[in-house]
């Protein structure tokens, strides 16, 4: 098992779902991150919460409605640079702050995004 797949059980279902709200609120207002989404935001959102809650060690939901999530794959049609990962990361790490995490959680949820943003890249 993961380090970061023990954060499920560490800070709960509601935690991630508010992760996810306070993300997607960064990323309407961040003109390029924005770009990429279509006007509704909620099925991402919904795609997202689900996806990070199996990650972090909760419920399989994720895998039973979509199969593996072959993040890379799913992310090819757009164009991810180091300045794109930039900003999903500045999102996701703003989306944070408005949640009460333990310094060990914090370490821990950041270094799977920052892994993950790096893995996403797909251009110069």
């Amino acid at each position: 098992m993961n380090p970061f797949q023990t954060v499920y059980d560490r800070i709960g279902e509601e935690k991630i779902k508010v992760l996810c709200d306070n993300f997607y609120k960064e990323v309407a207002n961040t003109p390029p991150l924005r770009s990429l989404y279509p006007e509704d935001l909620d099925p991402a959102k919904e795609r997202l919460f689900l996806f990070l809650v199996q990650v972090f060690g909760g419920p399989q939901t994720y895998s039973e409605q979509r199969g593996h999530p072959r993040l890379r794959m799913r992310h090819l049609q757009w164009k991810i640079d180091a300045k794109m990962r930039t900003h999903w990361l500045n999102a996701m790490f703003t989306a944070m702050d408005g949640i009460a995490l333990d310094p060990e959680e914090r370490e821990l949820m950041m270094g799977y995004f920052i892994k993950v943003a790096n893995h996403m890249i797909n251009h110069d």
